[in-house]
């Protein structure tokens, strides 16, 4: 039996690395070698307890890599081709899926999630690609493994973010957080036409990277009151869209009260515990507002789109890699991005 190293989720506060046999392809399935790979924030709400998965599970969801053996009924790939494949991978054939909600694959909620949450993830070796003809989407020529390495997860969702907010040509968009989640709303908020766009943060770095990626303003929460800036900056109409992408009250009852009315919260945070609805913030709920949550869109279509844009130049996220580590590092990986040290935005994993 061939081993591998991975990152082993043992318990709340535990991922260590440990030794697994190496996946085998089923029937539809893939395998690839990963060559790359990252830590999400999602990631770190697992390692605290505060998203549960099975202890043993191996922990990562954004897969960059070479094809190391296709299952029965894969066709139209090789091995050793060069792939992305999405932190969501839909069955592409349910009805959910069908029905354009390819995320919720199954018909139930967060369904399309499996890497690193209900089947060993990307942090390893070697992965299992379930459902490959819908979810391997080949690497274009000239890209390298890190210009497409924010595709299977943070672009796909801080884009989703900005696409289900309906930011429309011209709209006002303030961004609260400038993660990795909500630098990529910044940049997906450009692309959508939006002409001014603010970014809220405490982080210097991260202020300046949103400005790169598109902000009009930033503003440090720790140094002025955002709402009142806000509202400064738009004449005290308020916004017309507000992404949310921290998961936290503080910052969903930010963007509820930064919204005019008829706007649109969009939520990419993941929440832990209770998370409440001030009524007066909710205008009672009469403000004609919508409120919209998004899973990263995934699958190969999405993930051949998002890789379109990188390599057509419009958008380069490279520069969002601080730190590299080797897989063997990972533990030393986890400590440095849970604790946000040393302006670490997003770190590259190599096996």
């Amino acid at each position: 039996m061939h081993m591998m190293n991975a990152a082993v989720f043992t318990g709340p506060g535990r991922i260590i690395l440990d030794r697994k046999p190496v996946p085998v392809a089923g029937p539809g399935d893939a395998v690839i070698k990963i060559t790359l790979t990252t830590i999400c924030g999602t990631d770190v709400h697992i390692l605290k307890g505060e998203y549960p998965v099975k202890p043993g599970l191996t922990i990562g969801h954004e897969p960059v890599g070479t094809i190391h053996e296709l299952g029965a009924g894969v066709t139209g790939y090789h091995v050793g081709q060069r792939v992305v494949v999405g932190a969501i991978t839909p069955c592409g054939q349910c009805h959910t899926c069908l029905d354009g909600r390819q995320s919720q694959c199954g018909g139930h909620a967060i369904g399309g999630w499996r890497f690193g949450n209900t089947i060993d993830g990307c942090q390893a070796d070697y992965l299992r690609v379930p459902f490959a003809m819908a979810n391997l989407a080949p690497i274009p020529d000239g890209l390298t493994d890190e210009q497409v390495l924010m595709c299977p997860d943070i672009m796909s969702t801080g884009f989703g973010g900005a696409e289900h907010g309906g930011i429309r040509l011209g709209d006002t968009v303030a961004i609260f957080a400038q993660g990795p989640i909500g630098l990529c709303a910044t940049a997906g908020a450009r692309l959508r036409g939006a002409s001014c766009i603010i970014a809220v943060d405490a982080v210097p770095e991260r202020l300046k990277m949103a400005r790169q990626l598109g902000a009009d303003h930033t503003i440090d929460y720790r140094a002025t009151d955002p709402l009142q800036e806000i509202m400064r900056l738009t004449g005290g109409q308020g916004v017309d869209v507000a992404i949310e992408a921290l998961g936290t009250q503080q910052t969903f009852e930010h963007c509820l009260r930064a919204l005019k009315p008829g706007g649109t919260l969009s939520s990419l945070g993941v929440y832990s515990g209770k998370l409440s609805l001030p009524i007066d913030a909710f205008a009672a709920g009469l403000a004609d507002q919508s409120l919209v949550t998004t899973l990263c869109p995934g699958g190969k279509e999405r993930m051949r789109r998002l890789m379109a844009i990188v390599a057509s130049g419009r958008l380069d996220l490279q520069p969002m890699i601080t730190h590299r580590f080797r897989l063997e590092q990972i533990e030393q990986a986890y400590d440095l991005f849970a604790n946000q040290r040393d302006g670490v935005l997003k770190v590259a994993i190599t096996p």
